[in-house]
């Protein structure tokens, strides 16, 4: 395939998260309904965006979570984040650690050979 026929990369991208004391003092309600109150929508508006979250607070001390985005939109992750950190999400509810973007089997992209 030609470079010109392949089909834009699929970015995934780890964000490694802290819950604060400000999101445990809530109680599992109110959680929920910031969840689906302000998460949700700001999701919705982001359809080529694609988020799966990990809890690692029994294995990890430095990152309570990990959200995993996938997208080959980086436009619109960007619009994502941007929202994220116009929200309680961002500082109040969650400190972002880190933020690690990657791209699946590049190196076989690269090279030209089956990914292994």
């Amino acid at each position: 395939m030609s470079n010109a026929q392949k089909k834009p990369p699929t970015f995934t991208v780890f964000m490694l998260v802290k819950t604060t004391t400000t999101w445990l003092q809530l109680k599992p309600q109110e959680r929920f309904g910031f969840l689906d109150q302000t998460i949700q929508p700001i999701l919705t508006k982001h359809p080529t965006v694609h988020m799966r979250f990990y809890d690692s607070e029994a294995f990890s001390g430095k990152a309570s979570d990990v959200i995993v985005w996938q997208t080959a939109d980086l436009h619109s992750y960007q619009h994502l984040v941007e929202e994220l950190r116009e929200s309680a999400f961002w500082g109040t509810y969650f400190d972002v650690i880190d933020i690690i973007p990657a791209i699946e089997n590049a190196y076989a992209d690269y090279y030209q050979v089956k990914a292994y």
